[in-house]
């Protein structure tokens, strides 16, 4: 299997403000030691994962190039951009909600929105066979002129644009696993019926007032839009029944191009920004069921987009166990976490529930 990772080393030197936790600092609240929870040791762990033990030999490393402008203009308006450029060349500051950024944010956002856009053009155009891009900052709560969550800027929502514009691709669909509800790429497609949007997410988590089921798409996009809201404490079988019953029925419906995975591991067991109970072994068993999907509809084409996932000791395993699904590789990285996390499953009552409010679902948009 041809698969590609593509990072940069100046994705890990993006920096936020002095945060404690989701606040700024201020009054009594004293400074955390990582400021931001959206911090580059995950990301830098899970690269360094792969490098320990062995399995970037088996992946095509590429360093990616920045998006240019006009990627950009695609998703974001000309009066965002110039007011983030602008803030950027003087020292960085914060946009929207919760997105703080130092000197150069504005470049290396395009940079992250880049190596999203090269993992995608490369599997369309038959040079991969999937491709994983570490992209940060992440992109999915980016809406076109308003950043929050940590997002500047809506990484997949520009690759999309930019494949559509090149000619590589026409319908492609997005599958967002981050714990939070992917309200930003939402937004870009919310109208357009050759791009679906799927989130799978903790119900009410970030944003509070966005990722109802009931919110399917507008205008021409009516039906090309799902969310998928879990309630906080669903675990591995509640994850693979929302995939079986739900989200793989509707991109084979679909029949795209190419299959997009907004891969956050914040459903970890242990983040701290989520309350459910997914581990390395959901995420890798996820990975092969998008992957069987990907090979029945679109020949394989298969690309990753790193989200979030905040718990710096999980998510290299969640991220290796994607990676050497995605490559077939021989080299594991066993979960040191596997008996705790798998001792606090949910009990099949809860289980049980969980699948009733999926089959609520199933039965709303029949």
């Amino acid at each position: 299997m041809r698969t590609g990772f593509y990072w940069h080393e100046s994705c890990f030197w993006h920096s936020g403000g002095n945060y404690a936790g989701l606040m700024p600092v201020g009054g009594l609240v004293q400074p955390m030691a990582g400021g931001l929870p959206e911090s580059p040791e995950t990301k830098r762990r899970l690269k360094n994962l792969l490098d320990v033990t062995g399995l970037s030999n088996d992946l095509q490393m590429r360093v990616g190039q920045p998006a240019t402008r006009e990627d950009l203009s695609r998703v974001h308006p000309a009066s965002y951009l110039d007011a983030f450029a602008k803030m950027s060349a003087n020292g960085g500051g914060e946009l929207g909600l919760r997105t703080p950024f130092g000197a150069g944010g504005y470049d290396i956002a395009a940079l992250s929105a880049g190596l999203a856009k090269a993992a995608l053009m490369d599997v369309l155009s038959g040079d991969l066979d999937n491709a994983y891009a570490l992209s940060r900052p992440p992109g999915h709560h980016c809406l076109p002129d308003f950043p929050n969550g940590f997002c500047l800027l809506n990484n997949i929502g520009i690759a999309i644009n930019a494949a559509r514009a090149a000619g590589a691709a026409t319908r492609l669909a997005v599958l967002d696993w981050d714990v939070h509800h992917g309200n930003g790429t939402e937004a870009v497609f919310y109208d357009d019926p050759d791009v679906l949007t799927i989130s799978i997410h903790q119900d009410r988590n970030y944003p509070i007032d966005t990722g109802a089921s009931a919110e399917r798409g507008r205008g021409a996009g009516l039906g090309a839009n799902l969310n998928i809201p879990l309630p906080a404490g669903t675990g591995h079988v509640g994850y693979l029944s929302a995939m079986d019953k739900l989200a793989l029925p509707a991109i084979r419906a679909f029949a795209p191009d190419v299959l997009i995975i907004a891969c956050g591991f914040d459903a970890g067991a242990n983040d701290p920004l989520g309350r459910m109970l997914a581990t390395a072994e959901t995420f890798g068993d996820m990975t092969t069921r998008v992957m069987e999907v990907a090979a029945d509809v679109c020949a394989g084409k298969l690309v990753m987009v790193h989200e979030g996932g905040y718990a710096e000791n999980y998510v290299p395993f969640c991220g290796h166990a994607v990676l050497q699904t995605m490559s077939g590789s021989q080299i594991g990285a066993p979960d040191p976490f596997a008996v705790p996390f798998t001792a606090r499953q949910p009990d099949t009552n809860f289980d049980a529930y969980v699948d009733g409010i999926l089959d609520k679902m199933v039965a709303a948009i029949a």
